[in-house]
């Protein structure tokens, strides 16, 4: 994220990105997945993206 970019929430303007422990996969699919990557603000923890760390397993 930009370093330009406020939170919504506190007006914050110090995020890290993130990942979880669960990949995202097609419904019927449980062999290819991808990690979701959580854009976080550092002083009140807001979630301000959620993107797919490689959408091109989905094609």
């Amino acid at each position: 994220m930009s370093n330009d970019k406020k939170c919504p929430n506190c007006n914050g303007s110090e995020f890290k990105e993130a990942t979880d422990f669960i990949p995202i996969r097609l419904k019927k699919s449980s062999f290819t997945g991808s990690n979701k990557i959580y854009t976080f603000c550092l002083n009140c923890g807001e979630v301000v993206s959620i993107r797919i760390e490689n959408p091109e397993k989905f094609r």
